[in-house]
């Protein structure tokens, strides 16, 4: 479970100190998965990159698993973004010069699996994805989409507890996006995971069991109920 309390962040820019965050507090349970929604500038990448300990908050406290990860030190939060975190972002950042089942094999062997279990891992990845026999394909072979869920089959084949995808449907027509955002939905529950999903679509928001509007760096309220 994630845990986010009084969240802030700031910045120093050529406008002088930029609130990126300002007191967020919400929580994620496993096996959900929540879209931040807000448009550019809201603040849903920072708070990404808090939660993923690629930027420390200024103030306030992020539990996961039962750990404050603001007050880990560098090696240890190598370690939590290596075995508990993944990131999906919009243009897929496959390496270009290895082969689908080479970008999936580095999660696993930074994690230790190797040998059958690895072979075996990414078989069943590239079943699950529907890109059974694409083991030898290169990245440039790929249509968006397909290089979307290899993309995606990478952040989760070592099984994190947390996923962290931002504007992932961004270089994506509206059929390969949603079928990703319900695919990624989908496996968030059989995995438990949380998931938290950034986005400005307002097509995918319909899509999701919480919605966690941003704007200006601030929480805004939930959207009222409809009547009837």
């Amino acid at each position: 479970m994630i845990t986010i309390s009084s969240l802030s962040k700031q910045f120093v820019s050529g406008r002088g100190h930029v609130a990126a965050l300002s007191d967020i507090s919400f929580s994620v349970e496993h096996g959900r998965g929540v879209i931040l929604a807000g448009r550019s500038g809201s603040g849903k990448t920072t708070l990404l990159n808090c939660i993923g300990t690629l930027e420390t908050p200024d103030s306030g406290s992020i539990i996961c698993n039962g750990t404050d990860i603001c007050g880990l030190n560098a090696r240890q939060r190598a370690l939590f973004r290596r075995r508990e975190v993944s990131f999906v972002f919009q243009s897929g950042n496959l390496l270009p010069w290895l082969t689908v089942a080479e970008n999936l094999q580095l999660p696993l062997e930074l994690n230790a699996i190797t040998g059958a279990d690895q072979l075996y891992r990414i078989e069943e990845l590239l079943d699950t994805f529907g890109l059974a026999g694409y083991e030898k394909a290169m990245p440039a072979e790929l249509s968006g989409g397909e290089a979307q869920r290899i993309a995606f089959a990478r952040a989760i084949a070592h099984t994190p507890s947390i996923l962290l995808a931002d504007e992932p449907t961004a270089s994506l027509d509206s059929d390969n996006g949603r079928q990703l955002i319900e695919l990624m939905f989908s496996l968030c529950h059989t995995k438990g995971m949380c998931l938290l999903i950034a986005t400005h679509d307002q097509e995918l928001l319909g899509m999701a069991e919480t919605v966690i509007a941003l704007k200006d760096g601030k929480l805004l309220p939930p959207a009222p109920a409809p009547i009837g």
